[in-house]
């Protein structure tokens, strides 16, 4: 069983490997790998980007980035504590360590859920202080 979880664990990490790599292979660098998609994508007006970009909303795209991160680790520990107790064959010690994982991976997205709230609702009531002022 060890060395079955040894190769699913290499597996997993080829596939993600895989799935980065490949798109560029071809491309001299990123910008060229990526560039006919994004242009099929945005069309003749382009997709947007501007070097004059407002700070905020570079602040903004990074926590949504964070965030997107958090879930994807939150979906990773909940497949692998799912992984681990049904493999767990009757093992309360697997069981119990997969119930712990599950109980540690929903905490932790509510305690990252609840920092967004509070943070989102007081820059908020800054933002409407100082437009306030204006």
């Amino acid at each position: 069983m060890l060395k079955l979880l040894k190769i699913n664990k290499y597996l997993i990490a080829a596939v993600i490997l895989l799935a980065v790599f490949i798109p560029s292979a071809e491309a001299a660098n990123l910008g060229d790998a990526f560039k006919q998609p994004l242009n099929d994508v945005a069309g003749s007006t382009g997709a947007g980007y501007r070097s004059d970009a407002d700070p905020a909303v570079l602040i903004g795209k990074v926590i949504q980035a964070a965030l997107s991160f958090v879930g994807v680790v939150f979906l990773i520990l909940m497949i692998y504590a799912g992984y681990t107790w049904m493999l767990a064959r009757g093992n309360d010690q697997q069981v119990e360590k997969a119930k712990n994982l599950i109980t540690a991976a929903v905490i932790g997205l509510i305690i990252v859920l609840a920092a967004y709230a509070i943070s989102y609702f007081v820059l908020s009531q800054i933002g409407a202080e100082t437009m306030q002022e204006v």
